[in-house]
């Protein structure tokens, strides 16, 4: 169970009032517990590998110079102004709200900003296209490299803006987000070509373990009923593609698990909304319809990648589900009348819709249908904020004030409840007064700071983990260095000094939260599978939160490790070492080699 948020106010930031001379060192405790360019040229092109460089250059240094125990911290050059940037094209396309139709000049709809590379697949061959991973080798062959700059908040910002091109992000988040229904026309069948297909889909099967009901369900909706028909066990492609051509709809629950490139879309997209972003692939055979009509309680996005399909877009019925914070059960076509918004989706085009509006597609002209649903900010809203903050708001006001101790009027019986609903004597009134006035107290202590930090050690726990460039592995603990050769040998071996600069890997790659003790969330580690693994967390002493603290608030810039807001520089050096060996900071550049 999560510990309350009334114990939250336990870190303070004294790094104003209380000089660091003045601070006695503690023994550092460390716990580790539980703990714009086309798509297909971003993500397909093969890339230089950096980290092979360096391990290059490193051998060689190696074998040309007899270094004991000595660790060198040489400046590494930066080369100027080589960093390629990719236009930020605003894709001109013509896109639909409703029955309003905006005609803008034609420009390439496919540009996208650069995103780092997703996963090497099986067969070996690198989709890493990094083209902003500006790295080269000068006359002398010493390595020359620009560091990863990026703001990880930006980046999903540029790739959210692709998404939803030509639309502006201003007036989407102004006029459709959470309002009503948007559908955008593109006529560029290949727009989200790269995240997935039935080529993949098929290869998925072949050479993963998928399993029925925890990776795909067997749905199909005919004459007002709804049915499931997962058997037990693995599904392999001659009976699922049997499933299909008898008219079933195919859903796969967590395909980003299995596709990189859908895991790099999604991951890149949570650092902008700070909340989990999951996907669900839908392959439906010409002809049919998988589900029935329902509501669901996240805000839709529908990539359609291949065919069309054939939307019908229905409001909430009452006010009570307006924004839900449920998914509905299926409806009937009787129960919810009329549509609002009726459109094909072809190739290319998207269809957004908010928490609550009733949705159902078929498929139509003999035409199959694949599409991804991009789903975000579930459970985002003030009732769950607020369900985290008054639970803790009456546990700090109960502590603090002796009245809400005391014990309730001998006659409440007789004046409230059920039977006495409509009484308006003095004496209910009077009651009533009294205990409007302790729950107007009960305000000044809502522990606003506490109750966000609780949903963010939610989203760090939902949260994907990151996909790496190769400029990034090769700045991370997940470079190629520390390796065991042959006999016993451990080779590649990197440390950090004081001098090293460093910062966090991603914008919200952690969470620092006060609890019973100060804790450090963090996502590096989830599986991509939702809630695959326990949340991870560090435990660290009050006095190295100010380090943490630095890192959060001065990213995405780099910090010498011996600028960190800690007393002492062995306390400097243990807390960069905890978050360099869980993978949540990266170097400004790769670590030089110590040799023995």
């Amino acid at each position: 169970m999560d510990s309350p948020v009334s114990a939250f106010a336990m870190y303070k930031n004294t790094k104003q009032s209380t000089p660091k001379h003045d601070k006695k060192k503690k023994k550092r405790k460390v716990n580790n517990s539980n703990a714009q360019k086309p798509l297909s040229r971003i993500l397909n092109d093969n890339g230089k590998n950096v980290a092979q460089k360096i391990k290059n250059k490193q051998k060689k240094t190696k074998e040309t110079k007899n270094i004991i125990k000595k660790k060198t911290h040489k400046k590494k050059k930066l080369k100027s102004n080589t960093s390629k940037r990719v236009k930020n094209v605003e894709n001109s396309l013509n896109h639909s709200v409703g029955n309003d139709t905006i005609d803008e000049e034609d420009s390439d709809s496919e540009e996208v900003p650069v995103l780092i590379p997703a996963p090497i697949p099986n067969n070996g061959i690198s989709t890493s296209s990094h083209e902003d991973d500006v790295n080269s080798y000068s006359s002398n062959g010493e390595m020359e490299m620009t560091p990863v700059t990026t703001n990880s908040s930006e980046e999903a910002l540029k790739v959210f803006k692709w998404m939803i091109a030509p639309y502006s992000y201003s007036d989407f988040f102004r006029s459709v987000w959470e309002k009503k229904p948007l559908h955008i026309v593109r006529n560029k069948p290949k727009y989200y070509n790269d995240l997935i297909s039935t080529p993949l889909i098929d290869n998925m099967l072949r050479t993963e373990n998928i399993q029925y009901t925890k990776n795909i369900d067997i749905t199909s909706y005919e004459d007002g009923k709804r049915e499931t028909h997962n058997p037990v066990g693995r599904a392999l492609p001659h009976t699922v593609w049997d499933f299909y051509l008898q008219g079933c709809s195919i859903r796969l629950l967590n395909p980003q698990t299995y596709m990189p490139k859908l895991h790099l879309l999604n991951a890149t997209l949570q650092e902008h909304f700070t909340s989990f972003v999951g996907a669900n692939a839908y392959l439906t055979p010409p002809d049919s319809q998988g589900f029935a009509p329902h509501y669901d309680d996240i805000e839709a996005f529908i990539l359609q990648a291949e065919g069309k399909k054939h939307w019908r877009i229905y409001k909430p019925l009452n006010e009570a589900e307006l924004l839900p914070r449920v998914s509905s059960k299926n409806f009937s076509e009787i129960e919810i009348g009329n549509p609002i918004m009726e459109v094909t989706l072809q190739a290319g085009d998207m269809l957004y819709f908010p928490r609550g509006y009733i949705h159902q597609g078929v498929t139509i002209d003999g035409e199959h249908s694949l599409h991804v649903t991009i789903s975000m900010y579930q459970k985002q809203s003030w009732a769950d904020l607020f369900e985290k903050m008054l639970p803790a708001a009456l546990e700090l006001a109960i502590n603090e004030e002796p009245v809400f101790r005391q014990g309730v009027p001998f006659d409440i019986h007789d004046n409230f409840g059920l039977v006495y609903s409509d009484l308006t004597t003095p004496r209910r009134v009077e009651m009533e007064e009294f205990m409007k006035n302790l729950f107007h107290k009960i305000k000044s202590y809502l522990p606003m700071d506490g109750a966000v930090d609780q949903m963010c050690k939610k989203f760090q726990h939902d949260a994907l983990p990151p996909v790496l460039s190769d400029t990034e592995k090769a700045c991370t603990v997940y470079g190629d260095t520390d390796v065991m050769a042959e006999n016993g040998k451990v080779i590649n071996r990197v440390e950090m000094s004081l001098d090293t600069k460093i910062r966090l890997l991603r914008k919200n790659i952690l969470r620092m939260v006060s609890e019973d003790s100060i804790k450090i969330y963090y996502y590096t580690e989830n599986s991509l599978e939702y809630h695959g693994h326990e949340l991870s967390f560090l435990e660290i002493d009050e006095e190295l939160a100010p380090a943490v603290e630095t890192l959060i608030t001065t990213y995405p810039e780099y910090v010498s490790i011996e600028n960190l807001d800690v007393p002492n520089d062995s306390d400097k050096m243990q807390i960069a070492d905890a978050l360099w060996a869980r993978g949540l900071i990266m170097t400004e550049y790769p670590l030089d080699v110590v040799f023995d």
